[in-house]
């Protein structure tokens, strides 16, 4: 992996690199479950999942790593993301996941339209008593750095890349956007993580019924642990073989798709669907999903779901690793507009929650299924239990198909209202 690296970085190695991020995550696992009354004391305030990120970022904020000259982050999403999805949709009861009903649906699209709306209306506020900061012309037009955002918080990365290509804002403003992005979604998943913990008194105010998720949880505890056996080292070659199989089809088939449709049908654009990573992503869910039909599935008691959250824990690792805390320091402003963005998608989920009477595991799972896409949502689903993180695959699997679409109207209506 070794690349050209800044002469500004401390280490430049990404083989040591990736040392430091899996001593980190092995570090904080550890005392996470530590009996230490002081790291019980300080896990019950912090997060486990917020450490993730954050300590990794400390790496690219103070110059230890230059994060964008390291290819960890490009192996994480390309091949580790579709192998940790593959085995995450391993055990899924699909029959069991549409009995969740159609609140978990509603949940998402509330998730979805609190994006596309919030931005415009985030500009508008903003514009009311400090328009310098949400103006701007050409390449350097504040909202078209803003339409960057929302790719990412409807979809993911693709989406992101995608409205980079059509709304063309400045690398300089892009690189800020990516901060805001990065630091504003965390912050919300540092809070909706501490609302785990208070979900049957949150659930108790909506007025509502979680025994569908209990079901759900209990069905596939059940039958994981009815499977569970100590794994050989057949069994993990067996496990690793499934996932990187799904990871090679993935990548096989988008590779054909993806500019297939690119030269033929150019309007499916804004659905992402010349998206190569947005195949990838499906496929590879597809796969998953199949498999749990049939005998392979088994494959869940030997630890297929923990091999697959491994996996997922060091893509958190390297997303952390692009965030640069210095940031908010340099651009207080636009971090107020991001803020203020991310306030009306949340106002608007416990608003369509109570009048729904959501469980708060939907209004979680289906923020993050649209702002963390597959990265996070199903981390947050496990947070709730480990059996329950397919959920959020699958949710996530529905952000990414309409990221690119809902970005790219939420792009037109700032451009209409920016300053």
């Amino acid at each position: 992996m070794d690349e050209t690296h800044t002469p500004n970085a401390l280490i430049t190695n990404d083989a040591v690199i990736f040392g430091i991020i899996i001593l980190i995550l092995a570090f904080i696992f550890k005392t996470s479950s530590s009996s230490n009354p002081y790291w019980k004391k300080f896990y019950k305030y912090v997060p486990m999942l917020l450490l993730c990120y954050f300590i990794p970022s400390l790496l690219n904020t103070f110059g230890v790593v230059h994060e964008p000259d390291s290819r960890l982050y490009f192996v994480a999403s390309r091949y580790l993301l579709p192998a940790s999805l593959v085995l995450l949709t391993l055990s899924i009861d699909l029959k069991e996941f549409v009995k969740l009903g159609p609140k978990s649906i509603v949940m998402f699209f509330t998730a979805t339209i609190g994006v596309v709306i919030g931005g415009p209306l985030s500009i508008l506020i903003v514009s009311s008593f400090a328009p310098e900061v949400v103006g701007g012309a050409g390449p350097e037009a504040v909202w078209r750095g803003m339409a960057t955002i929302a790719g990412t918080w409807i979809g993911g990365g693709a989406n992101q890349a995608a409205m980079y290509e059509i709304f063309q804002p400045s690398d300089r403003l892009y690189s800020i956007m990516v901060t805001v992005d990065i630091i504003v979604a965390e912050a919300w998943m540092f809070f909706l993580l501490l609302g785990v913990g208070k979900a049957k008194e949150i659930d108790k105010f909506f007025k509502a019924d979680a025994s569908s998720i209990e079901a759900l949880r209990d069905k596939m505890e059940h039958f994981s642990l009815s499977t569970a056996r100590i794994a050989s080292l057949t069994d993990l070659m067996v496990i690793l073989g499934i996932a990187f199989l799904g990871t090679a089809i993935g990548h096989f088939l988008a590779d054909i798709i993806a500019p297939f449709i690119g030269e033929n049908a150019p309007q499916l654009s804004k659905l992402s669907l010349d998206s190569s990573f947005f195949w990838l992503v499906v496929i590879a869910t597809t796969f998953g999903l199949i498999l749990s039909f049939t005998k392979w599935r088994k494959y869940e008691g030997a630890g297929a779901s923990k091999v697959g959250s491994v996996f997922i824990f060091i893509l958190v690792a390297t997303i952390g690793m692009k965030m640069d805390i210095k940031a908010l320091a340099d651009n207080p402003a636009l971090f107020m507009v991001g803020g203020i963005w991310m306030a009306i998608h949340v106002i608007l989920l416990f608003v369509a929650a109570k009048i729904i009477k959501a469980p708060y595991f939907f209004i979680a799972v289906g923020s993050k299924a649209n702002i963390g896409g597959a990265a996070s949502a199903p981390v947050v689903a496990a947070a709730f239990h480990p059996s329950l993180a397919p959920v959020g695959v699958l949710l996530a699997v529905f952000g990414y198909a309409l990221g690119t679409y809902g970005a790219y109207l939420c792009g037109l209506l700032m451009e209409v209202v920016a300053p």
